[in-house]
C-alpha cells in the first residue's frame, strides 16, 4: 500500500504523533525519499513495522553538532548512513574533480553532505551525546568495513568502524541485521556486548571471545604497506562473503581487534514480499517541493525491483561485497501488487520504466547447490564460460512481465536496468528464445543497453566478463530479431576505458570495433577505483588477488585520457589524443581517409606528408634523369 505519512523530520511532528521520545534517529547523507529503491527508506520502515519510533534526520548541518540534537537523545541510538552511494563517489569524478550536481539532494544542489559523511556524522553525534549507541550502515560503511584502499587519498585507510568511532558496523542488506540489533538494545543489552549478530562488524580487545569460526587475522599496519599481503587479504575476504560457509574475519589495530561476523543470510521470497509491502510514500518529502524535488526519484518512481544479489561476478562491481552473489527474488504476486500501486499515482502515464534489479533477468540462484551450500568460492557462474551446473531459465521472468502487462492503465513495460546477455544465451531451452523475442518486441524503448565493457580477452578475464564473441553473437541475433519485427531499434554497449590490464593497444583494438559498428558513444566509463571491488585491488596493488599474478595498470593521466579518447574517436575534440595514441602504438595505418581509419591526419601531418611525397617524387625524378643520362652517354653499337 501507499503510506499515509512520512516519518517525523522535526520535533513538532514527533509531538503530533504523541511520542514522548524517539527510539532511533536515522541520520542520512541523502535527502529523505521514502521509496523502496532507497536503503534508508527500507531500514526505517522495517523498524517502524517492528513497533519502534523512528525519526529521520536528512542531510543535517555539519559545521557543529546542534542539528543532531533536533529530536533529543534517542532511547536506543543513532543509525548513520552516508546515503545510497559512497559520499566520495557522490562528490568527485574519476578525475578527482568536484561534481557540480547531486542527484540525491533537493534540486540537485551540491554540498549538502560532507566528504566521508559517515565519519563526520558519527563524530558530531559523539560530541552531542557521548554515550549514545551509534550503528553505521549503508553502502559507504559496507564497502569500507575492512582496511581498504582509498582512491582519493591514494593509500590504505583503516576500517570505517575504527575511523568513525561508531559502536557497530552493519554490512550488506540490513533488514534482519537491524531488527536483531534493535531487539537486543530494546532488551537492555549494552551496545558493546552485541557481538554475535551476523552481518555486523565490531571492535574489541585482542583475546575477546569471537562467536564464530574465524580466519584471516591480518595486521592493519602491514596491510597499509605490503601490497601482496593486502591482495591476499582481499581474496580471503571475498571468498568468505557467503552466509552458507563464510567465516568470521579478523584485523588487528594495535591492541584492538576488529571482527567481521559471517554474513546474514539473504531474505527469502516471503521476507522480501513483506519488505516491499511496507507503507512507503513512494516519493520525496514534500519539504523539497520548493527546490524542485529530488532528482534521483525520476528514474525509479515508476520502476519495480524484483530481485536481489547478482551471480554475474564482475570484478569492478561492488555487488558481491554488498548484496552478495546469491540471487533471491520477490513473488510474481508481490511485484504485480506494487505495479497496481503505481497505476494509482497521480503522475503515472502508463509506463513502467523498469522491472529489474542488479541484473534484470535473474530470478533464482545460479544452481540448486547454492540454496544449501552457497556460491562457489573459487569460481564464477558465468565467466569465462557458463558453469555446467548453471540453470538458465527465463520462464518465470516472462510470466512476471506478462502479468504486469495485463494490469489496466499500463501501456508499456520496459527493461532498463540491464540484462546479462551471456546468461540469456546460456538458456538453451525454449524460454531463452522466447524471452529474447519478447525483450526485443515488447520491452525495449528504442535502444537496449548492455555491457560488453571491452573486447580484449585479457581485459575481459580481469573484469570477470565472458569472451567478446559472446557479445558479438548476441548483437547479431538482436538485430536479426529487430529486422524480423520490422522495428528500428539500437544497441548501446557500455564500454570501459583504463580498467586494470587494459593497454593502449587494447584500447586501439576496441576503437576498431567501435568504428566497424558505426557507433559513436556519447559516454564512456573510465574505470573508477571504488572501495570493495577486486578491480580496485588490482589498480592499487597491480596484482590479481585471485591468482596473485602481476597486472598491467594504466595509471598516468595522459594514458587514461588517450584510452578514453580512443573509445570516442569520432569526437573532433579527441583527434589529437587519438593520433598521439596511434603513433605510440605504431598504428599510423589507422590515421587517414580510408574507411577503416579512426582519425584523419592533422593539418601538420598533411603538410609533412605532402612534403615527403614531393621529396620522394623529386628523388624519383633525379634517379630517372640519371638513368636516362647514363643511357645517352653509352657507346652505340653498329
Amino acid at each position: 500500500m501507499i503510506g499515509e505519512r512520512f516519518l517525523p523530520v522535526n520535533l513538532k511532528e514527533v509531538e503530533e504523533r504523541g511520542w514522548a521520545e524517539v527510539d532511533f534517529v536515522y541520520v542520512c547523507g541523502d535527502a529523505y525519499v521514502d521509496h523502496p529503491s532507497f536503503g534508508a527508506a527500507i531500514i526505517t520502515r522495517v523498524l517502524e513495522a517492528q513497533g519502534f519510533n523512528v525519526a529521520f534526520l536528512a542531510q543535517p548541518k555539519f559545521n557543529n553538532c546542534e542539528d543532531f540534537k533536533r529530536f533529543g537523545k534517542p532511547r536506543l541510538g543513532f543509525l548513520v548512513s552516508a546515503g545510497n552511494i559512497d559520499s566520495m563517489v557522490a562528490h568527485y569524478t574519476v578525475a578527482k574533480r568536484k561534481r557540480s550536481y547531486d542527484y540525491y539532494s533537493p534540486g540537485g544542489k551540491f554540498g549538502l553532505r560532507p566528504d566521508r559523511a559517515t565519519s563526520v556524522y558519527c563524530k558530531l553525534i559523539r560530541e552531542a551525546y557521548p554515550d549514545s549507541p551509534i550503528i553505521i550502515g549503508g553502502l559507504e560503511a559496507s564497502l569500507r568495513r575492512f582496511a581498504h584502499y582509498d582512491y582519493w587519498e591514494d593509500k590504505v585507510l583503516e576500517s570505517l568502524l575504527v575511523s568513525s568511532g561508531a559502536d557497530i558496523l552493519t554490512y550488506g542488506m540490513g533488514e534482519n541485521i537491524i531488527r536483531k540489533i534493535a531487539q537486543l538494545l530494546d532488551k537492555g543489552v549494552p551496545v558493546n556486548k552485541i557481538r554475535d549478530v551476523r552481518g555486523t562488524v565490531w571492535l574489541g580487545e585482542k583475546g575477546d571471545k569471537i562467536h564464530f569460526d574465524y580466519t584471516g587475522e591480518w595486521d592493519s599496519q602491514k596491510l597499509k604497506t605490503d601490497k601482496a599481503y593486502y591482495a591476499e587479504a582481499f581474496s580471503v575476504q571475498y571468498k568468505n562473503q557467503d552466509s552458507a560457509y563464510g567465516k568470521a574475519l579478523v584485523e588487528y589495530y594495535g591492541d584492538k581487534m576488529l571482527v567481521q561476523n559471517p554474513p546474514m543470510p539473504p531474505l527469502e521470497r516471503e521476507e522480501l514480499d513483506e519488505v516491499y509491502a511496507l507503507p512507503f510514500m513512494r516519493t520525496y518529502h514534500p519539504s523539497y517541493e520548493k527546490d524542485g524535488g529530488v532528482p534521483a526519484i525520476a528514474e525509479v518512481q515508476f520502476s519495480l525491483t524484483h530481485n536481489r544479489g547478482c551471480f554475474g561476478g564482475c570484478n569492478f562491481c561492488a555487488l558481491a561485497f554488498h548484496q552478495g552473489r546469491s540471487v533471491r527474488s520477490r513473488s510474481i504476486e508481490s511485484v504485480v501488487e506494487e505495479a497496481k500501486l503505481l497505476t494509482q499515482m497521480k503522475d503515472f502515464k502508463g509506463y513502467i520504466n523498469d522491472v529489474g534489479g542488479p541484473t534484470a533477468n535473474f530470478r533464482h540462484p545460479a544452481c540448486d547447490k547454492q540454496l544449501k551450500s552457497g556460491v562457489c568460492a573459487n569460481k564464477k557462474c558465468l565467466a569465462p564460460e557458463p558453469c555446467k551446473n548453471l540453470k538458465a531459465d527465463h520462464r518465470e521472468y516472462i510470466k512476471l512481465l506478462s502479468e504486469i502487462e495485463k494490469i489496466p492503465k499500463i501501456k508499456k513495460v520496459f527493461i532498463r536496468s540491464g540484462i546479462r546477455f551471456d546468461y540469456l544465451q546460456a538458456d538453451k531451452s525454449p524460454s531463452g528464445n522466447a524471452f529474447f523475442k519478447k525483450l526485443v518486441k515488447d520491452h525495449v524503448s528504442g535502444q537496449l543497453k548492455v555491457a560488453p565493457e571491452h573486447c580484449s580477452g585479457n581485459v575481459l578475464r580481469l573484469m570477470g566478463k565472458p569472451d567478446f564473441k559472446v557479445y558479438e553473437k548476441f548483437r547479431d541475433r538482436y538485430f536479426e530479431l529487430t529486422k524480423s519485427f520490422g522495428m528500428e531499434q539500437y544497441l548501446v554497449p557500455y564500454l570501459m576505458s583504463s580498467h586494470p590490464g587494459s593497454t593502449l593497444q587494447d584500447a586501439v583494438k576496441l576503437s576498431e570495433h567501435i568504428k566497424r559498428w558505426n557507433y559513436n558513444p556519447e559516454q564512456v566509463q573510465d574505470f573508477y577505483p571504488t572501495p570493495g571491488t577486486a578491480s580496485t585491488v588490482m589498480f592499487y596493488t597491480e596484482i590479481d588477488p585471485f591468482t596473485m599474478k602481476k597486472v598491467y595498470v594504466p595509471k598516468t593521466a595522459d594514458e587514461k585520457r588517450m584510452q578514453r579518447a580512443l573509445l570516442q574517436c569520432g569526437d573532433p575534440k579527441n583527434a589529437d589524443l587519438v593520433r598521439t595514441a596511434l603513433k605510440m602504438c605504431h598504428r599510423e595505418d589507422l590515421i587517414g581517409f580510408d574507411k577503416k581509419c579512426l582519425v584523419k591526419p592533422s593539418y601538420k601531418d598533411r603538410v609533412e606528408q605532402a612534403k615527403k611525397q614531393k621529396e620522394q617524387q623529386r628523388g624519383n625524378n633525379n634517379r630517372n634523369n640519371k638513368s636516362r643520362r647514363g643511357r645517352n652517354t653509352g657507346k652505340r653499337r653498329y
